[in-house]
């Protein structure tokens, strides 16, 4: 039976539930023999909380099938019923449910949190304008670092009136309704894709719609093609022609919608596989999958993996001994950090280059994958927006920081698949996306 989501993640969605299930570390005991493993991963984490706003957005009752239950999403959730919007949450049954109401806002004044979750964090501004009060956005203090003047700088542009309450380029933010009056905006895509997302997702509402232009180098590009598919979908207009996006005046339609495995979760699995000459299927994936990242099955090729995709599934064999490779992570940088974990087993040096806008993220990622890969005997080269990663003499063990980092987490554990003594701190982190993971991992066992 679907429930009303009201309340603290954990009595909703077991989040609560799966932190209090580690202890404060976890040491990954290696695999005795090489997987030979399917792994079904949940929904993906960015096409639901698209589905969301979406919804939200559209007129009538939406149903997505397969979401991905997380803090992450969770927020997001927590976000729309604290607007005043119906959202009925089934966790055993994999189905949300949302009532939209045709691009208007219930609540005229709301002070809304988001915890660490940068989509809803980014989404929500823009989406927000469209209401008629006034709204407040915060988060964690991790939040409070992340940048957003790139998305404020573009709404007021558009006469959006949007102000910090504190620190200037940095939340929390007061948005004020009363809708979104102007039509074209610049948006710099050096940071974040979010930002144009997050204009995106709302332009149909606005007056006359809207002509939005990237300026600079659009990082995680593919994230905002996923934005454009779903828009489509849920019956709005998108055209593109180069870095101009134009979205024309419109309403979206409430609709069944159904939610691909998350690909860049499935991404340590494949790793699991690559690293340790073993075999994983995961369901749900194919070629046409909407998600860029899973483009990083074509990296893991590159190493020496072979990559089958069959009957919606994609499957990843290791190879005996994996190759270093020069890989731009520009597009697909959510699976930087899995690339970095198993380049340390490669048989020469692994680059990955165009990733300085993950120094923004969660954590300052290109720092803490050097660190942690350092505080494992392995030298790392460290650049501004690049790493390069040296194999020479192993893998030691050691108890590896996460930074509260979900990704962190889980790309260093695929290392103690392999390597011995490797030790997580704080695996409960990975709540943020994937509250499965390690489940999932120990399923490799069997």
């Amino acid at each position: 039976m679907a429930r009303e989501v009201r309340g603290v993640p954990g009595r909703d969605f077991g989040v609560e539930d799966v932190r209090g299930e580690f202890p404060q570390e976890l040491e990954i005991v290696p695999l005795k023999e090489p997987p030979d493993a399917e792994v079904r991963v949940p929904g993906s984490k960015s096409i639901t909380n698209r589905a969301l706003i979406l919804a939200a957005l559209a007129a009538g009752r939406s149903v997505i099938s397969n979401p991905l239950f997380s803090d992450d999403t969770f927020w997001l959730m927590r976000a729309l019923v604290d607007l005043g919007f119906e959202v009925f949450a089934d966790a055993p049954g994999r189905r949300i449910e949302v009532v939209g109401l045709g691009g208007e806002i219930p609540a005229e004044e709301a002070d809304v949190f988001v915890g660490n979750a940068g989509t809803a964090a980014r989404f929500l501004p823009p989406f927000l304008a469209l209401g008629r009060g006034t709204y407040r956005v915060d988060g964690t203090a991790r939040m409070r670092e992340r940048p957003v003047a790139d998305l404020v700088d573009s709404l007021r542009a558009l006469g959006v009136r949007v102000d910090y309450e504190d620190r200037e380029g940095r939340f929390p933010l007061i948005v004020r309704g009363g809708g979104i009056p102007g039509s074209a905006a610049t948006v710099s895509g050096e940071k974040s894709s979010q930002f144009l997302s997050g204009l995106l997702l709302a332009a149909p509402y606005a007056g006359d719609g809207l002509r939005l232009e990237v300026s600079g180098r659009l990082v995680s590009r593919p994230y905002v093609e996923i934005t454009a598919r779903m828009m489509r979908s849920f019956g709005a207009t998108v055209e593109r022609e180069g870095g101009v996006y134009r979205v024309p005046p419109g309403t979206y339609r409430a609709r069944h919608y159904a939610v691909e495995p998350d690909a860049s979760a499935a991404s340590y699995f494949f790793a699991a596989a690559a690293v340790t000459g073993g075999r994983v299927r995961v369901p749900g994936l194919s070629p046409d999958a909407m998600q860029g990242d899973l483009g990083f099955v074509r990296v893991l090729e590159r190493m020496g993996c072979q990559v089958a995709f069959d009957a919606g599934a994609v499957e990843v064999r290791g190879p005996e001994r994996l190759r270093g490779v020069d890989a731009d992570m520009g597009d697909i940088s959510d699976t930087m950090m899995t690339l970095a974990a198993i380049a340390p087993f490669a048989d020469g040096p692994t680059t990955i280059t165009n990733v300085g806008h993950t120094r923004h993220q969660e954590t300052d990622r290109v720092f803490a994958v050097a660190r942690e890969l350092s505080r494992l005997g392995v030298p790392v080269e460290e650049g501004e927006d690049c790493l390069r990663i040296i194999p020479k003499g192993g893998v030691r063990g050691a108890l590896v920081r996460t930074y509260d980092d979900h990704r962190m987490a889980m790309s260093f554990a695929v290392v103690g698949l392999v390597a011995g003594g490797i030790r997580i701190e704080d695996p409960a982190c990975v709540a943020k996306t994937l509250p499965s993971y390690f489940g999932l991992l120990e399923g490799l066992r069997d």
